[in-house]
């Protein structure tokens, strides 16, 4: 069995604003790069959308994999077991439940560890992710992040 690492990160231009997500995925001779934009979004959500989509690439179940990430939002929900506690509260005041419960049914599927990074700190891999993630959301034709625009308009109301 072999063991993949993936690197993450995620950004947005504004919170919200038009925002992107990058991922790397590595095992042995293995490199995938992994990008995309959204033209309104929030920094929370690409951080946590690199992960699912890095999961998401992933063709079989039971993978050993070790992801590194500089969101502390990420690492921390999960390590601090946040997660389960806004799972058992049905998300109650919290955001993102979309994406998180997308995040739980792949995490069940794998072995995962997490690793906190610290960003912008010369980390090569986590430096490429973040260019990948500017790159994204500076093309044209973004994607749109259909549930958070639906949301954040029934906010407004």
């Amino acid at each position: 069995m072999s063991q993949i690492e993936i690197f993450t990160d995620g950004g947005s231009s504004g919170n919200p604003g038009p925002g992107g997500y990058g991922a790397i995925l590595r095992s042995g001779q293995y490199y995938k790069e992994l990008s995309g934009g959204y033209r309104k979004t929030t920094n929370n959500r690409m951080e946590l959308m690199a992960v699912i989509k890095a999961l998401e690439a992933l063709k079989k179940a039971g993978q050993h994999i070790t992801i590194y990430s500089d969101s502390k939002y990420v690492i921390d929900a999960i390590e601090k077991r946040w997660l389960q506690g806004w799972i058992a509260k049905g998300f109650a005041g919290k955001k993102n439940q979309d994406l998180w419960m997308r995040y739980v049914e792949l995490s069940r599927l794998h072995h995962i560890r997490l690793i906190w990074v610290k960003g912008h700190a010369g980390h090569p891999e986590n430096e490429r992710c973040d260019r990948l993630a500017v790159a994204a959301y500076g093309q044209k034709d973004l994607l749109i992040d259909a549930v958070f625009e639906t949301e954040s308009s029934r906010a407004s109301l």
